[in-house]
């Protein structure tokens, strides 16, 4: 018997149309013109930072693990047999903490039974909210540089992804472009705040105005809020705090960057039960549940006191200024961000105008590896976006220091 070759296996669907993995590649930027399938630019980024054993800026996550008090509780859930399924919705103990969460800090009461689902991070989360809402006819609406996950998935979901951009230097929209962005076939609007891969934390009138516009179009409103704890002056405004929007609006956030536990994966979103109802019968066929021992630890976390929510930020604040020094040594103008992991710099003032192919020669040229912006955009966004590279600032202040030292000397070596 002869084997059927994998490319005939990865064919289109039989109506000629795409498949759903095309779909979820050119959403992502990840099909090229010839059908053949890439790899994300964090891949291709890290592996470079491996073979020049380059200082890793790209990936966006610490390299500290997060308190010992969360880590203990861990252990010791495991050790106690809390190893099996979770419920669905997640353990009530963390249910029960996020609630109380968003109480604490924003007033907001949400129903721990029927109104917060856990997630397997906010990447499911999203993943969960387009599946169950959107699909061929819609529209979802994001700002543009915007998260490659957004892309995939509103490519999966065969919904149409439309944009507004994000315009430097201050990387806030223009509000009668968003205006006009917004349709009457605009199902959803994604919003993340704070902003990656800007660093933007979008004040008040704007967020307003994005309420207002889904409202008048009748759209849900999704955002994804990982960074909600990590700001440098601004206050994050959650969206579903605003009038007119906690009818119609899902919260997304997750532990892995408020407490640097990236790898445990535990997210969540919060929002009217029949719309949290309606993600839920999508999740549930997903991943069901996951990460059963971290669950009550992360409920510990989140009822830690005010003041490690207020260091996390503050160090980080002190991180971010180490590395943007370095930048602006090497000649390259500094996008001073609000919050986030990240900091854009743009490379045009060294003469060059193509960061991407600078990112590929980066590490080898200077020991740093950084992602290029252009990637998290439609072409018209990447030709307006093509000198910007995104830095982390999520490592260890040594590292920082060091990374900044070998960029302040790329001018010398271009």
């Amino acid at each position: 018997m002869t084997s059927t070759p994998r490319t005939h296996m990865l064919r289109d669907s039989r109506d000629g149309s795409p498949a759903p993995w095309q779909r979820t590649a050119a959403g992502a930027n990840l099909l090229g013109d010839d059908g053949n399938l890439g790899i994300t630019i964090f891949e291709e980024i890290t592996a470079l930072a491996g073979r020049y054993e380059a200082i890793n800026l790209g990936q966006g996550f610490p390299d500290e693990d997060g308190p010992a008090d969360i880590r203990n509780a861990a252990r010791k859930a495991i050790l106690a047999g809390a190893n099996q399924y979770a419920p669905g919705m997640g353990l009530p103990v963390l249910r029960e903490a996020i609630a109380e969460h968003q109480e604490r800090f924003y007033g907001l009461t949400p129903d721990p039974e029927t109104e917060v689902m856990v997630t397997t991070g906010a990447t499911e989360g999203i993943a969960a909210t387009l599946l169950a809402l959107t699909g061929p006819g819609d529209e979802v609406l994001t700002f543009e540089p915007f998260y490659d996950s957004y892309g995939a998935m509103i490519g999966l979901s065969g919904a149409t992804h439309t944009t507004a951009p994000l315009l430097a230097p201050d990387f806030l929209p223009d509000l009668d472009a968003l205006e006009a962005a917004f349709t009457d076939r605009t199902r959803v609007v994604l919003v993340n705040n704070p902003h990656n891969p800007t660093g933007t934390v979008f004040p008040l009138p704007v967020l307003q105005r994005i309420v207002d516009l889904a409202v008048k179009h009748d759209a849900v409103i999704v955002t994804d809020e990982v960074y909600e704890h990590l700001t440098f002056g601004p206050q994050h405004i959650p969206v579903a705090t605003l009038p007119g929007a906690a009818e119609r609006t899902i919260t997304l956030s997750s532990a892995g960057k408020t407490f640097s536990l990236t790898g445990w994966k535990i997210g969540w979103l919060t929002g009217p039960a029949e719309l949290v109802a309606a993600v839920r019968t999508v999740k549930s066929f997903l991943t069901y549940s996951s990460g059963a021992p971290f669950q009550a630890a992360i409920a510990g976390g989140l009822r830690m006191d005010d003041s490690f929510f207020a260091e996390a930020a503050g160090t980080l604040r002190a991180k971010r200024n180490v590395l943007s020094t370095g930048l602006r040594a090497a000649g390259l103008d500094v996008f001073q961000p609000q919050g986030t992991y990240f900091v854009v710099a743009d490379v045009a003032p060294l003469g060059i105008d193509d960061a991407t192919d600078l990112s590929r020669r980066l590490p080898g040229l200077v020991g740093v590896a950084a992602i290029p912006v252009a990637p998290f955009c439609h072409p018209e966004g990447a030709e307006r976006t093509k000198t910007l590279l995104r830095f982390a600032f999520c490592k260890r202040f040594d590292v920082l220091q060091e990374a900044a030292e070998r960029i302040a000397r790329l001018g010398e070596v271009l």
